[in-house]
């Protein structure tokens, strides 16, 4: 994976697109507008600058990563790509939309596309090209440069080719820890932390505790490194409120419904950090 794309340069996007800069792939980042593309490269570029200053990243390394990344608005910038892995808000019709255009620019008829999706069926996705065989789930975890998971979702037309080349550019050069995965809403992971988080919101909602009590008797009680409401904020409301409504409407259990507090923050844009506030504040 010499050339690989990344779509969307958000929370996700931006991670995804350092961690193979880093590992000496050439990256070309694309994004809706010239904005939203800045706000990404000034995400990517504290965040490396947070690495080196840290002394988790050599500086020789930082600035090999600066050099493998290229930033873009035009779609077919990525024509020549071998891996594009799109990180766009996690709504069907815009991942929809997106697929279909990647499948059109691609010149490789071997390109692989993979998604970093929560929770939407892969073979929804994949339908939507005329490759379905090299469609398949990449979902990362948030902090991307950081947290080491990634699951690996491969959709009933998925083929054994392409989730052994996708598993081995995880593995190899990104230094992931594979998981994989059904081609199931939820997948592994948000399949368990999702109904954990709603349950949270309920009992805040219900005035049996504090988010401060709630999150502390996690944090001290269980060792969690964050309580759940807190995590909520960090994932973002809208995320999360869109991962259990895909959980609800592939298993209808009342545990992946969204409680209402959780739909009325999300209609009023109190998403958590990304807005400064969710459940708790984080305005400077």
């Amino acid at each position: 994976m010499e050339r690989v794309g990344v779509v969307g340069c958000g929370l996700m996007g931006s991670g995804i697109a350092e961690i193979a800069a880093r590992s000496g792939s050439d990256v070309v980042v694309v994004e809706r507008d010239e904005a939203a593309l800045a706000v990404g490269q000034e995400r990517i570029e504290k965040s490396l600058s947070r690495a080196v200053s840290s002394g988790k990243v050599p500086e020789e390394e930082a600035n090999l990563a600066r050099g493998n990344l290229t930033f873009s608005t035009d779609f077919t910038s990525l024509s020549d790509r071998q891996l594009v892995i799109e990180a766009v808000a996690e709504d069907e019709d815009i991942k929809v939309s997106v697929f279909k255009t990647l499948d059109e620019v691609l010149d490789d008829p071997e390109a692989i596309l993979a998604t970093n999706t929560s929770s939407i069926p892969i073979i929804k996705l994949a339908m939507t090209t005329k490759r379905p065989e090299q469609v398949i789930g990449m979902h990362f975890f948030n902090p991307v440069p950081v947290l080491k998971l990634t699951e690996l979702i491969s959709s009933l037309l998925t083929s054994d080719e392409t989730t052994q080349r996708v598993r081995d550019y995880a593995t190899g050069p990104l230094k992931k820890r594979v998981i994989t995965s059904p081609d199931r809403a939820g997948f592994v992971v948000n399949a368990l932390l999702i109904p954990y988080l709603l349950s949270a919101i309920r009992m805040l909602e219900s005035g049996f505790a504090s988010a401060e009590d709630i999150d502390t008797g996690m944090v001290v009680g269980c060792a969690h490194p964050l309580g759940p409401l807190a995590l909520t904020d960090l994932i973002g409301l809208d995320t999360t409120h869109a991962v259990a409504d895909s959980l609800y409407a592939e298993f209808k259990e009342p545990h992946f419904a969204a409680p209402p507090l959780l739909s009325r923050m999300t209609q009023a844009g109190l998403l958590g950090r990304k807005t400064g506030q969710g459940f708790y504040s984080y305005k400077k």
